[in-house]
């Protein structure tokens, strides 16, 4: 138990900004004020998310795969729609914070987390050799749902602006969830050992050495992780205020908004995939990268348009030029680097190309 000394820290963090949060964030001009109340309220968002991580690990050994992996996915991907659904939930008018966030998630995921996995795993082993079937799977739900989530609400002429109508908004929730669940019976039922690489061997020292030893029961994780995610639902309003401010006050792009929660949520499984890379588990890295892209856009663009139909809010989804072109680029880069049933160094760098393009564009569109 005194391992789960974040739990307390969570807790009480939650509990004081419960109480006396409105008046600690209500001036935000001093700007040591202001580094101290957006570092205390991201520390303590980012220890819950590693803590949830470690349990959701350890449930995804106790299950086996593909469901261990399915826990750790969705568990970050509930995180992220709780956090942008407790933001919106609160505002008014318009939001971009869901398709900022989204794509976000994809470029730090797609490029990013991809990119470095591919790389230092290419690095120190040459070569390595995933499920192709797998890989093709996710990418098949993948594209479609980002194009008609973040691509094309830009050119429908129903409505004004880079929005969908109720109707599209309807369509669009239903084919989400429909997709997603075709998918998680292919995940988990009919394919099972597309998802999984059985001849593959770990090498250099097994990366999940130290959970083997911390790993209790299905009853134990579950609840720890479930209360781990609750601080984080509570404070995501909280540090939304010091952002905004921030955001506002250096003249920043909204894009950093979106920039910060996905990194506040991939974090600790970026570390998890880049391990199992490192010790010749390319196929659960890249079962969790594509599939926290997957999840991510399955769900959240269905949550946050349910949002919108009931609270009346326009949610902006639809992509600029800019970042249109930078995510059908990312697409099919990744369809070419997962045609092939190995990888190597030269797919990690030029993934690694498209996420520093992304940083950059967001100063600089």
């Amino acid at each position: 138990m005194r391992r789960e000394w974040p739990l307390l820290a969570s807790v009480v963090t939650t509990a004081l900004f419960l109480a006396f949060g409105k008046g600690w964030l209500s001036d935000l001009s001093g700007t040591p004020w202001f580094s101290f109340m957006l570092g205390w309220l991201f520390c303590a968002i980012l220890v819950s998310a590693f803590a949830v991580v470690r349990h959701a690990e350890a449930l995804a050994e106790l299950l086996g795969e593909p469901f261990g992996t399915l826990v750790l996915t969705l568990s970050m991907s509930g995180m992220e729609m709780l956090m942008i659904a407790a933001v919106m939930v609160n505002g008014t008018g318009e939001s971009s914070l869901a398709r900022d966030t989204m794509l976000a998630i994809l470029m730090v995921v797609l490029n990013g987390l991809v990119g470095i996995s591919l790389l230092l795993g290419g690095l120190r082993y040459h070569e390595q050799t995933y499920n192709i079937y797998g890989a093709n799977a996710f990418l098949a739900v993948i594209v479609p749902l980002a194009v008609l989530g973040l691509v094309l609400p830009s050119y429908t002429v129903t409505t004004a602006g880079p929005t969908l109508s109720s109707l599209q908004a309807t369509f669009l929730i239903v084919m989400s969830l429909g997709l997603y669940g075709v998918f998680l019976a292919i995940q988990t039922r009919r394919h099972r050992d597309y998802f999984v690489m059985p001849d593959v061997a770990p090498a250099g020292g097994d990366v999940d050495a130290v959970a083997h030893e911390e790993i209790r029961s299905i009853p134990y994780h579950g609840l720890f992780l479930l209360a781990y995610v609750l601080p984080i639902v509570l404070l995501a309003k909280q540090i939304a205020i010091p952002i905004d401010y921030g955001i506002g006050v250096l003249g920043a792009p909204a894009a950093i908004g979106g920039l910060m929660v996905a990194v506040l949520i991939l974090s600790p499984e970026s570390l998890a995939a880049i391990r199992a890379a490192r010790a010749n588990q390319i196929q659960r890295s890249i079962n969790i990268a594509l599939g926290t892209a997957l999840s991510s856009i399955s769900v959240t663009i269905p949550v946050v348009l349910i949002i919108g139909l009931l609270t009346g809010r326009t949610i902006i989804l639809g992509l600029d030029a800019v970042n249109t072109i930078l995510l059908l680029l990312t697409l099919v880069v990744s369809m070419l680097t997962f045609a092939l049933e190995r990888t190597n160094v030269l797919a990690g760098a030029v993934h690694l190309l498209l996420f520093l393009a992304y940083l950059m564009l967001i100063f600089s569109n």
